[in-house]
């Protein structure tokens, strides 16, 4: 390294002390300097010759707070980096600390977000235009409001946790749904709500959200009316089983599948699906959306049973008609019998209840939410670790969300740098956090402090945006297998589900763009409203200030070395080191420092040390 080619370390101080016969307690190493000088020919940032031998030049502190960061929050810019190492990496109090910062809540962030959006589209683009207030907001400004979001709230790990519910409980854009982005946004935020709640209270906020009611249609669920052919739908009576709570097949607490005669055993069949079917019924909007209001809706009136996602407020719960929920008694898996004669809304309090009890819930939630926030293959015995603290949270509570969140952030496979040299630990990063990570671990700007991204640009190179999946299995399945080792070592990679020629070239190309299309020296991230009549952007990119990393270009090791504090957690391998130092001694043309850092950090961003987080 440039700054340290005359390194002299003076060891004589000590030897008087060793030939006088003295004891001598100190050592090289850090810490342990005293009476030792260090010269360097240079001296730049941290790279301080006496830092070197004193501990000051360290960065496994800062490397282990980034890692951890990437997993409980979205990346880590320097400051929460320096935070954490500030109470020595006590990731327990951070959790403590994040549990009570402020929410960062969905529903009204998304209606400050579509007023402006709205204000400067229509009045400063196109004031023709009729006010459209009550046709919107659209998953446009949910989108918008999401990254608002992230880039500004305190709650990272409550949004992350959020991120991940909402890949397990499934709504998604890719219906109708696209239309109302208040809905989208109140079904969010059952996720903030409960992240740190409880997962029955969710179970249950879910069932009776009416966007879930419309995505997976029990909204307007009829009884049977066997003279018209009408039997209760059977979508979200199946939905809520094999992939909100119990899953298809009976457990371990450990999350292997238990066998029978060499078989799996099924947790449910077709007639517990039709029971649990005739509990979801009677469900109807709970108030009247503006639109309805403004065409004669009283909204002092009762939604009647059957009005449509379209007519009903998508931002209250559901209400039960009880006229149309199926009478008598309901049996559903494991042959409980959910009494007649009690109201539709104890049907379901009491069917989500039983649901919630299954042995399954804790391994199956468990070995879902490891998946998305730590590792693709956890071993059993860390699915067993976290699931018993879903089962008993050591103060006799089950399905203790933060409890649960706190053992899969604490665990020894989390944490240890053991669990990090097994192959099979880690995952591939998926392609939003990715991009949540750059933007978060890079400095960025922007002049009217809005941090918006419609996400499409992305979506369509890389198929993944929030609340976008193509169905309610996912953008990917929990247990995918790419062809390949991954496949003849039996090991689960659920984001390569979505990995292939076409998204893994996207990727490229969205980095290509970030690095090197913006003029100013930033990362070109987000599309802007429009224009006013000047020609101005109403709404500026937001950028990530590259230049402000140009100083470190100089010595190439040094933009390294920053980088994979920041991006790769210390995890950098000689091989992807040696090509990208090699790549940036190359660069000597033009704003030669600015253009390193472009290429630096396109080349770590493209770098399996980046893309799988280990």
């Amino acid at each position: 390294m440039k700054n340290i080619l005359c390194l002299v370390i003076l060891i004589l101080a000590i030897l008087p002390a060793v030939v006088s016969g003295q004891i001598y307690d100190d050592y090289l190493g850090a810490g342990h300097d005293r009476g030792i000088k260090v010269w360097t020919s240079s001296d730049q940032g941290n790279a301080v010759g006496q830092n070197t031998i004193n501990g000051e030049g360290l960065d496994a502190m800062k490397m282990e707070a980034s890692r951890f960061l990437s997993q409980a929050a979205f990346g880590g810019n320097e400051e929460a980096i320096e935070a954490l190492v500030a109470i020595d990496n006590d990731f327990s109090q951070w959790i403590d600390d994040q549990v009570q910062a402020p929410i960062s809540w969905m529903l009204p962030a998304l209606y400050a977000t579509s007023d402006r959006a709205e204000w400067l589209f229509y009045q400063e683009v196109d004031s023709t235009q009729s006010d459209q207030r009550y046709f919107g907001p659209y998953s446009l400004h949910f989108e918008y409001t999401w990254w608002d979001n992230n880039l500004k709230g305190q709650d990272q790990l409550r949004q992350r946790v959020a991120f991940a519910l909402s890949q397990i409980l499934v709504v998604s854009i890719n219906s109708n749904l696209r239309e109302f982005g208040e809905g989208l946004a109140s079904y969010y935020d059952n996720f903030m709500r409960h992240a740190f709640g409880n997962y029955r209270d969710l179970l249950m906020a879910i069932t009776l959200d009416p966007n879930m009611g419309y995505y997976l249609s029990h909204l307007n669920n009829n009884k049977t009316d066997l003279a018209r052919g009408i039997n209760p739908d059977e979508n979200y009576a199946r939905e809520i089983m094999q992939l909100f709570s119990i899953g298809l097949y009976e457990l371990n607490n450990d999350g292997t599948r238990k066998t029978q005669n060499g078989e799996w055993i099924p947790t449910y069949d077709n007639s517990d699906i039709k029971g649990l079917a005739k509990v979801f019924t009677g469900l109807k909007g709970g108030g009247w959306s503006e639109a309805a209001i403004m065409y004669g809706a009283d909204p002092n009136s009762p939604v009647p049973f059957g009005e449509g996602i379209y007519s009903i407020d998508r931002t209250v719960p559901m209400v039960m008609e009880e006229a149309q929920h199926e009478p008598g008694s309901k049996t559903i898996v494991g042959d409980f019998t959910i009494p007649g004669g009690q109201t539709g809304m104890k049907d379901i309090e009491d069917a989500v209840n039983h649901l919630f009890m299954h042995p399954n819930v804790g391994p199956f939630v468990a070995y879902r939410l490891i998946q998305r926030l730590v590792k693709s293959n956890p071993t059993p015995a860390y699915v067993n670790r976290v699931a018993s603290v879903f089962n008993d949270n050591g103060s006799g509570v089950r399905g203790d969300m933060e409890a649960m969140i706190r053992a899969i952030l604490l665990d020894t496979e989390a944490r240890t740098c053991v669990a990090m040299q097994v192959s099979e630990h880690g995952k591939l990063r998926e392609p939003i956090l990715r991009f949540t990570h750059i933007i978060n671990a890079l400095p960025h700007t922007n002049p009217d402090g809005y941090y918006w991204n419609n996400s499409y640009d992305y979506w369509e190179d890389t198929k993944q945006m929030p609340l976008a999946a193509p169905s309610v299995f996912n953008f990917y399945l929990p247990d995918y297998q790419a062809q390949g080792a991954i496949t003849s070592q039996g090991l689960n990679a659920p984001e390569y589900q979505i990995h292939n020629s076409q998204t893994s070239l996207g990727y490229l190309n969205q980095t290509h763009k970030w690095t090197m299309w913006s003029e100013d020296g930033g990362l070109f991230f987000w599309d802007w409203v429009g224009e006013d009549a000047d020609g101005n952007d109403l709404t500026p990119n937001v950028d990530s200030d590259l230049r402000s990393l140009a100083p470190l270009a100089e010595d190439p090791e040094t933009i390294i070395n920053h980088l994979d504090v920041m991006l790769t957690h210390g995890r950098l391998s000689s091989e992807t080191r040696a090509i990208i130092k090699n790549a940036l001694t190359q660069v000597q043309y033009g704003d030669y420092l600015l253009n390193r850092v472009r290429l630096a950090v396109y080349l770590f961003m493209i770098s399996p040390d980046y893309v799988v987080l280990k």
